[in-house]
C-alpha cells in the first residue's frame, strides 16, 4: 500500500536522520513502480538471451542506490533523481552484455560523422532531407535508419555522459542541481552540464522538446507522441537524431558553434 504524503515525509526523515532500516524498506517499496516504468522505456525490443526481468533487476539496484544516496536538501524531485540512476544501472548492464551488432555501431558512427560534417559546412543543424542526401538515402530509408538506431542502440543521455574520457563515469543524476556539494566530480558535472545545456539549445525545436519531455518531465515516447501529434515511431526518430547530435557536441566540448 502506498504511503500518504505525511507518511512518506516521515519515512524519509527517519531513514536519513535515524538510519531506520524499516523506513528504508518502505521507501524502496514506495518507488518500485519507477523500476518497471523505466525498464520499459530504456529498450523496447529485447535481444536474444535477455529477459525483461534482467532489466528490472538491474534497475532495482539503481533504485536502492538512489534511496541511499538521495539528499533531502537537493533541489530536485526524488522521482527525477531515481529514474536517472535506474536508467543508468540498466544501461550499464546492457553495455556489459555488449549485445549491439558491430554493423549497427558502425552505422551509428557514420551517422554521427555525417551530422558533424554537415553542421560544420552549414553552421546549423542539418535537416533530415540534407542528412538523407549526404548519406545517399531516400527519406523512407533514412527514417528507417533512425528507427533502427533508436531501438537497437544505447542512445541516451546516460550513455553519452558515461562515454566521456574521464575516469569517473557520470550519469544524468550527477547533473541534477545540487547546491550543497563542491567535490571534484561535482565540478566536472557542472562543466559537462554546461556543455550539455549548450548542446540542447543548439538542437532543432522539436528535438529539444522531445529531450525535455522525456528526460525532465518523465513522459514515455507514446505520451510524447500524443503531445506532438505524431506517432511513437516518429518520436523514436526525433530522439535518435537529438542523441547523435549531442554525442557530437559533447565529443567536441561544445565548441562547434562558439564564436
Amino acid at each position: 500500500m502506498s504511503l500518504t504524503p505525511v507518511e512518506l515525509t516521515n519515512a524519509w526523515r527517519r531513514y536519513k536522520g535515524e538510519h531506520d532500516p524499516s523506513s528504508r524498506d518502505k521507501l524502496i517499496n514506495q518507488y518500485t513502480y519507477l523500476v518497471k516504468i523505466t525498464a520499459g522505456r530504456v529498450i523496447t525490443s529485447l535481444p536474444p538471451g535477455l529477459e525483461r526481468d534482467d532489466l528490472v533487476s538491474a534497475g532495482a539496484v539503481g533504485l536502492i542506490k538512489a534511496v541511499d544516496q538521495f539528499d533531502l536538501t537537493r533541489n530536485v524531485k526524488f522521482e527525477t533523481y531515481a529514474i536517472a540512476l535506474i536508467r543508468g544501472a540498466i544501461l550499464e548492464m546492457l553495455r556489459e552484455e555488449d549485445w549491439v551488432p558491430r554493423s549497427v555501431r558502425e552505422r551509428l558512427k557514420n551517422l554521427e560523422r555525417t551530422y558533424r560534417s554537415l553542421e560544420l559546412q552549414l553552421g546549423r543543424p542539418a535537416t533530415e532531407e540534407e542528412t538523407a542526401v549526404a548519406l545517399g538515402l531516400n527519406q523512407t530509408e533514412y527514417q528507417s535508419l533512425l528507427l533502427e538506431m533508436g531501438r537497437t542502440t544505447l542512445l541516451s543521455l546516460d550513455d553519452i555522459l558515461s562515454s566521456n574520457e574521464s575516469d569517473d563515469q557520470l550519469h544524468l543524476a550527477d547533473l541534477l542541481e545540487d547546491h550543497q556539494s563542491d567535490t571534484g566530480i561535482e565540478v566536472e558535472a557542472r562543466e559537462i552540464n554546461r556543455s550539455l545545456s549548450e548542446g540542447v539549445e543548439r538542437l532543432p525545436e522539436r528535438e529539444k522538446l522531445v529531450i525535455a519531455l522525456y528526460y525532465y518531465e518523465g513522459l514515455t515516447f507514446k505520451e510524447i507522441g500524443r503531445v506532438l501529434s505524431v506517432s511513437e515511431s516518429r518520436v523514436y526518430q526525433l530522439h535518435t537524431q537529438a542523441m547523435v547530435r549531442l554525442r557530437s557536441y559533447l565529443a567536441q566540448g561544445s565548441t562547434l558553434f562558439q564564436r
